[in-house]
């Protein structure tokens, strides 16, 4: 297998390759950009349209979709894997990755559209860096572009495999992408109906790309992902790459939810009233008190059917608590 097929590996030990480019024996080229990214071209005369960019370890202890990227790098560089899209794979935060945490200083993925250029450190340059290398890939004109932005959440969720469908005005949820996420795997989907800060609300919102944030089970250690099931998931990409998916047009088992509010954390007196181990999806009953902070703020649950996700009293002050979503139709 070709050196740059340990795209992990040298992420891991913080090594920069000798040589950038390498051919596999069937005329794919790698190419080392930065630090964890790398460009897939296939073989000449083999390009079947579509750049695809996969994106994971933003938050650097969710391992899960680290390693799926890996099988598919390596499989790549060793032959067996013969890609017709052009692909982007990028370690989103190699320095968080190394340790094992979530991040160094702060949240990369609050940092997007331009806000890194409102604070500093590690993960504000990433960012900066992640937003030229995504659009740089998506420059050329005439082809299809999709983002998958792979996580893995704080918590157990009762729906274990969902995903996030960013906004940007003008644009409504492609059906066909949201059929596509279905024959992957993927039980629910959460329309989101403002600007978002996101990696993937970046690259749809600024690059036109079709994108979503894909969270996939619960953060694991390295090598302890068993449990979770991401074979469909895994099988879409592989069809994805090598351009022999198979038509995907249901979606009629697909769940959607819509934003209901957000739960914004004002101050260090914010409190949220659910147990610790409360799981994404829960529902909450209408006149549940939810949170409270300074200035007498409240959230009271006024929605039928209101259901919480990243529930996380943690964050730093400014930044979301949590949502409150409710089901929701195209």
């Amino acid at each position: 297998m070709l050196a740059l097929g340990k795209l992990l590996e040298l992420t891991l030990a913080g090594r920069e390759p000798t040589e950038k480019i390498q051919l596999t024996r069937q005329g794919v080229r790698l190419h080392w950009l930065a630090e964890g990214a790398l460009e897939v071209t296939p073989a000449p005369g083999e390009d079947a349209g579509l750049d695809l960019l996969l994106s994971a370890g933003l938050h650097g202890n969710e391992t899960a979709p680290i390693e799926l990227l890996d099988r598919l790098l390596h499989d790549i560089a060793s032959g067996t894997l013969l890609p017709r899209a052009r692909l982007l794979l990028l370690f989103g935060n190699p320095e968080s990755i190394r340790r094992g945490e979530r991040y160094v200083e702060q949240d990369i993925n609050r940092l997007f559209s331009g806000r890194h250029e409102h604070t500093s450190g590690l993960e504000a340059l990433r960012a900066n860096e992640l937003e030229h290398l995504a659009a740089s890939f998506f420059g050329k004109p005439g082809r299809k572009r999709l983002h998958y932005d792979l996580h893995t959440s704080i918590r157990a969720s009762k729906i274990e495999l969902f995903a996030l469908q960013p906004y940007a005005t003008g644009r409504e949820p492609n059906r066909e992408e949201l059929a596509r996420l279905q024959a992957a795997g993927i039980e629910a989907v959460l329309l989101q109906k403002q600007p978002g800060i996101t990696f993937s609300s970046y690259t749809y919102a600024h690059l036109q790309a079709e994108a979503f944030t894909l969270e996939l089970g619960k953060a694991m250690p390295f090598g302890q992902n068993q449990a979770l099931d991401l074979g469909r998931l895994e099988r879409r990409l592989r069809q994805l790459i090598e351009s022999r998916e198979p038509p995907a047009v249901e979606t009629d088992g697909l769940k959607l939810f819509g934003v209901a509010r957000e739960v914004i954390k004002h101050s260090d007196e914010f409190r949220l009233h659910l147990p610790a181990d409360v799981q994404n999806f829960s529902e909450l009953s209408v006149g549940y008190l939810l949170a409270e902070d300074i200035a007498g703020t409240r959230w009271v649950v006024e929605e039928e059917g209101a259901r919480i996700i990243f529930p996380n009293p943690r964050v730093r002050n400014g930044l979301r608590a949590g949502i409150l979503i409710v089901p929701a139709a195209l």
